[in-house]
């Protein structure tokens, strides 16, 4: 390979990865307007969820949650921006799990501010349910 090719080669890469990153950022802004456009309690409690799903799934070693039901085994609370789960449920492979969440938004429910959450016990397959959860 010669210089110039290798050149062309890093251009082409390098230009590649721009392509990327504005398409990226394209993605994101698109997402944002999509989200807009739910009512702002949802917005707020979908942007709580996931966080609670990522959080959930890094401080806890095999857990891999796919599916977080907020109101599972209590009404959630939403003053301005802020939301309590207190009686949510996550699921982890064959397994859901209560949970209980406290979330604090920013700008306009777009961004998490501050997040806590305490996991509890495995939820019973019987009371699956009447309580939202739905089997994996």
């Amino acid at each position: 390979m010669t210089f110039s090719t290798t050149a062309t080669a890093v251009r082409l890469a390098l230009g590649g990865f721009l392509l990327l990153a504005t398409l990226s950022a394209v993605e994101a802004k698109s997402r944002e307007q999509e989200m807009m456009m739910i009512e702002p309690s949802e917005r707020i409690e979908q942007r709580c969820n996931a966080r609670a799903m990522g959080d959930v799934g890094r401080d806890n070693r095999g857990m891999k949650p796919d599916e977080l039901v907020a109101y599972a085994y209590g009404d959630t609370v939403i003053k301005g921006a802020r939301i309590k789960a207190p009686g949510a449920a996550i699921r982890s492979g064959r397994t859901w799990y209560h949970l209980s969440y406290d979330c604090v938004t920013e700008h306009d429910g777009l961004d998490v501010k501050s997040f806590s959450f305490k996991l509890g016990a495995a939820i019973p397959t019987s009371e699956w349910s009447k309580h939202y959860l739905v089997a994996p």
